[in-house]
């Protein structure tokens, strides 16, 4: 119904009002839940000793608060450069990302959420520290 200026009451409401109720149109689904995150540490041939020794330092300063996985000198799985993972619970998410802000060099680091969901995980809810690459989706079953 429209009011007597012809306006929908959606359209006179607050701007930061519309922008929730578009928000919300949007969003049809059930937000995910975040169970971890992980952060992966990308390294080739030439960065492999400062890829290395921020292994080192991660698990000698926060080691702790995160699980270290496996120093991986071939892409695996959807990542196209050689890596090694961190994964750790959402509650320490500020911690690491400031760390490894703060740390990493000149190497790169994807972060990404654990919903269930890799795919939409790796492609929609990632964020990089440093440079970007594409990842290799069809290792998620992205369609061709």
């Amino acid at each position: 119904m429209l009011g007597h200026d012809g306006r929908h009451p959606a359209a006179r409401a607050h701007p930061a009002d519309r922008a929730t109720h578009l928000l919300n149109a949007m969003n049809t689904s059930a937000t995910p839940s975040i169970v971890s995150w992980h952060a992966h540490i990308y390294f080739e041939s030439s960065t492999r000793d400062a890829a290395w020794a921020l292994r080192e330092r991660i698990l000698a300063e926060i080691g702790e608060r995160l699980d270290m996985g496996r120093f991986h000198e071939r892409p695996v799985g959807p990542h196209p450069q050689w890596s090694y993972q961190v994964a750790f619970a959402p509650a320490q998410l500020g911690t690491i990302i400031e760390w490894l802000t703060l740390h990493r060099g000149h190497l790169d680091v994807f972060f990404h959420p654990n919903t269930g969901d890799a795919l939409a995980d790796h492609r929609d809810r990632a964020a990089w520290l440093g440079h970007s690459y594409p990842l290799n989706l069809l290792a998620l079953g992205a369609p061709i």
